[in-house]
Order: structure tokens, then sequence, then C-alpha cells
């Protein structure tokens, strides 16, 4: 009977315990009011027609920016799609290319390993004009210039640092040997890759997804170079309101920005919980 009493009491939260639990929670609410206070600042703003200090709320309402984006002469929401599957195809294009690439870093030994690490890291290291203006020199020479192969191309090569990155961590975290258990138990090799190594490497490629998608989704600078202005992406028509100073159409368009970008982490998500007959994956459980 002592015993089963001193067993209760072990559950029992102590003072320390309760303080660091309403020490998680406060840093909890206080993350949840980092990123959902300048979410609701771009939504005022994008309803507001005047909004002058020192006044904390704003003098006049207008619908000016939803005519900007919905109204159709601009061509927002078709721009907006169309820039949602250009980087879809980014991402998935450099996942492709990374989960093999990580696979023949971790997991193989050869000549020129750590040269190679070093390439894949060169658009991160190198400034981004220098390394854009470069590879536009390139492009207009094999004629890819101002088309959207030479766009998805400057976008895949600068998501590479980061999904081959990602992809090598989880890589040599699973490593694979379960893999060659499953193939000395009579696996075949594509049984192997669908049942093993996919879902083993499930969690990195969701994220390289995620990152590969927020990296080309927000080019500005090097789709504007390369595409010539031909191809055209949500990005470039939002910064130059962001530059004017048109508070109203630039929050607008910004937080248009944000929650596309959120749509399309939460269809993933629903399609992983699909796929995976469960109930949390990563992001919004």
């Amino acid at each position: 009977m002592n015993r089963l009493k001193a067993d209760k009491s072990a559950f029992v939260p102590t003072k320390t315990g309760k303080k660091r639990h309403r020490l998680s929670r406060a840093l909890i609410c206080l993350s949840y009011f980092l990123v959902l206070f300048p979410l609701l600042i771009l939504f005022v703003w994008s309803f507001t027609g005047r909004w002058s200090w020192p006044h904390l709320l704003p003098e006049t309402f207008s619908a000016r920016a939803l005519g900007e984006l919905f109204g159709g002469y601009s061509g927002a929401v078709q721009v907006l799609l169309s820039s949602i599957l250009l980087s879809t195809a980014v991402a998935l294009i450099a996942i492709a290319v990374s989960v093999p690439a990580a696979r023949a870093i971790v997991l193989t030994a050869f000549w020129g390993k750590d040269f190679l690490k070093f390439i894949v890291l060169l658009p991160v290291i190198v400034p981004a004009t220098a390394f854009a203006m470069g590879v536009h020199m390139l492009f207009i020479r094999v004629g890819l210039s101002d088309t959207v192969v030479g766009v998805i191309l400057i976008h895949i090569i600068l998501c590479l640092p980061y999904t081959v990155r990602i992809m090598s961590e989880v890589t040599a975290a699973t490593g694979d040997r379960l893999e060659a258990q499953a193939r000395v138990l009579g696996a075949s090799p594509k049984k192997t890759l669908i049942s093993i190594t996919f879902p083993l490497a499930m969690p990195g490629i969701i994220s390289a997804f995620c990152m590969a998608f927020i990296v080309s989704f927000s080019q500005y600078f090097v789709t504007l170079l390369i595409g010539g202005g031909t191809v055209t992406t949500y990005a470039m028509f939002m910064f130059p309101y962001i530059q004017s100073g048109d508070r109203t159409i630039a929050a607008a368009y910004s937080l248009l920005f944000v929650l596309s970008t959120l749509l399309v982490f939460i269809v993933l998500e629903r399609r992983i919980k699909k796929y995976y007959n469960i109930e949390d994956v990563f992001f919004f459980s």
C-alpha cells in the first residue's frame, strides 16, 4: 500500500514542473502572437483607405485592394496560380535530383566528394547578383533566356543547396541498413524502394519540398533577369507595390502571398495523411 502511494506521488506535478509547464505555454503563446500579429496588421492594411500617424486605428476603409487582386484587370490570380505551378515543378525536380545526390554523397566514397559538396553550396556562397549575371550570360548563349525553362532551371539551382543539405542529413540519420536487410530477406529493388527507402526519406522530402517551394516562390531578381519580363511570377507583381510605398496594395499582395503558401502546405499535409492513413504529420496538426 505504501509502495502504491509512493508510485502515485511520483506523478504529482512539482512546483518546478508547474513553472516549466507555464513557461513553455507562455513561449508557445508568444510564438503564436509573433506570427499572427503581423498577419493581422497586413489584413487591416489591406482594407485601409487612410491610416496616418498618430492614429492607432485606420481613419478610413477601402476595398481598393480587393479590386486590384480579384477585379480581373490586373491578372493577379492567374499569375498566382501559374507561380504556384512553377514553384511546385521546381520543388519536385529539385527533390528528384537531391535524393540520389544525397545518397551518393552520404553512402558512397568517391574522388572529389568534398569538392562536390562545395559546388552544391556555391549558389548560396556567391552573391546572388554575380551568380545570376553569370548564369544569364550562359542562358543567352544556349537560348534559355526569356523562357519558362530557363526560369525553372535557375530556380532549381538556387534550391539545390537547401534540398541536398536536408536530404543528406536525413540519409545520414537513417543510413541504408534497413534496405540491406530487406534485400537479404529477398525483397526486390523496387519493393525495397517503395517500402523502405521512400518511407524513411519522407520527412526529409517533405521538408525539402517546402523549402524549395518557398525559395522558388519568393524569387524576384533572378526571375526578372532570366525571364526578361516575359515570364511573370507573383513576386514580380508584389515587389513593385512594396517599393512604391502603396501600403494598402502591398499588404494585400503580401497577405495573399502568405496565405497561398500556407494553402499549398495544408494540401500537401492532407495528401500525406491520406496516403499514410495517419492523424498527425508535421505542419498544422
